[in-house]
Formats: structure tokens, C-alpha cells, sequence
């Protein structure tokens, strides 16, 4: 655990380090500033688990998922393929019982039946999902235009895309659709901490208070905003 005199004493380098890249007062950045400022640029970020192809798919994949609009940050704004590089990356599924049988059609009470842990089936649909998309529109997935991505992630999402005829028997496309949209929310709504959320954006947008240790006697208020700015579990306010 991070003292608070070393915590503090990060945030405040952090500050003056952001307040210097934005020429700005140190007294004029905020927290969100300071996170935005040190978190990962997604431009020239090198993924430490996928390939730069694998990485390209997932990247425009997210995009489409959740776009930047109006209201409030991108899935790419918000680094959350960042996120799902150091969450695949890591020892996800590592603890899960991974003896077979596995049946290929499986009781949507069995939970989850599969060969393969995260690592593996994210690396086999990305594979796959380009394959199925050259087949299609001769092109690979991110040179697709918005419609077309859009198009294509719908029929995923419809168990439209088949890829058994690539000799892949458990990941589907379905599947792995919602795998990736799982992913893509997670990173999105998760702490700065693992990755994603920069600057707490998707925090900022929704009002949510983050770590905040109290803030019972807003529970009950509804239809009225509430005041104050996230924090992460770092101890960051927005």
C-alpha cells in the first residue's frame, strides 16, 4: 500500500509535470488533467500482448462499440484497449477448471465449456474475425468503413458469422462478439488503475463518484445531480 505523504507526493510531481506539458499553473490542473496527462498515449502505445495486427482489430472493434460523441469519451479516448491488452495479458482464467469434456453445444446452464482460456480465444477470434472479414469485403476489419464495421459486428453479435470453416469448434462469433463487448465495458467503467477510464471520462459523463468512501445520503436523492467529481482508488479527484 501507497503511504499518504507518498501518495501525495506523487500526485503533486504528476500535477507539475502536466501543468508544465499544458503550460498551465500547477494550481490550474486538475486531477483529471494529472491522469489524463500520465496515463498511456493509445497512438503510440506497444502492446505487451497482442500483435500490432491483433491490436489494430481490437482497436476498431471498440471503436464501433462505443464511439466518441457529444456526450462524452470513446471507447479509444478512454484507453480501453489499453485495458484489455493488460487484462488478457495477465492471468485472467488462470484459476478455472479447464478439464473436458467439453461439448461444442453446450446448456446455457453449464457455464462456461471451452478448450480454451482468454488468452486463447481472444487471440482465436481476432484471427478469425479478420479471416471472416477479408472473406467478405476483401479488406481487413479497421479498413473497413463505420457502416460496414457496424454491419459486420451486428451479424457477430447474431450468430451470423460462422467460424467453423476455418476448424474452429468453440469459439464462435456470437461469442466472441460477446466476449469483446464485455471487455470493452469493463475498461470503459473500470478504475484508471487497470488501464482504461482515462482521466475518469466515463465517470466525469455518468456523475458516478468513483471511490469515494461515503456518499450514502446521495442514494436516496433522485433526479438531482450529485456535486462532486470522482475519485479513483488511487486517491485522484476529477
Amino acid at each position: 500500500m501507497v503511504s499518504t505523504s507518498r501518495r501525495g507526493f506523487m500526485m503533486g510531481t504528476a500535477a507539475i509535470a502536466a501543468a508544465a506539458a499544458m503550460g498551465l499553473p500547477y494550481e490550474k490542473v486538475s486531477a483529471a488533467q494529472v491522469l489524463n496527462a500520465a496515463a498511456p498515449d493509445l497512438a503510440t502505445y506497444t502492446p505487451s500482448f497482442f500483435t500490432a495486427a491483433e491490436f489494430a482489430t481490437l482497436c476498431a472493434m471498440c471503436d464501433r462499440l462505443i464511439p466518441a460523441d457529444d456526450v462524452g469519451p470513446g471507447a479509444l479516448e478512454a484507453n480501453v484497449p489499453i485495458f484489455i491488452d493488460m487484462q488478457i495479458g495477465g492471468d485472467l482464467g488462470a484459476e478455472w477448471y479447464m478439464q473436458g469434456p467439453f461439448p461444442t453445444d453446450p446448456s446455457p446452464l453449464m457455464g462456461f465449456q471451452m478448450p480454451h482460456r482468454p488468452q486463447e480465444y481472444f487471440r482465436i477470434g481476432l484471427d478469425l474475425t479478420e479471416r471472416a472479414v477479408q472473406e467478405r469485403y476483401n479488406t481487413g476489419f479497421a479498413d473497413l468503413t463505420d457502416d460496414q464495421k457496424d454491419e459486420f459486428l451486428t451479424a457477430m453479435d447474431k450468430g451470423e458469422v460462422d467460424f467453423t470453416p476455418y476448424g474452429e469448434d468453440y469459439v464462435t462469433g456470437k461469442f466472441f462478439f460477446s466476449q469483446v463487448l464485455a471487455e470493452t465495458r469493463n475498461g470503459y467503467l473500470s478504475d484508471p488503475m487497470y488501464g482504461g477510464n482515462k482521466g475518469m471520462g466515463a465517470w466525469i459523463m455518468l456523475g458516478y463518484p468513483g471511490a469515494r468512501a461515503s456518499f450514502r445520503e446521495w442514494v436516496g436523492q433522485h433526479n438531482v445531480k450529485y456535486p462532486l467529481g470522482p475519485v479513483s482508488v488511487t486517491g485522484m479527484r476529477a
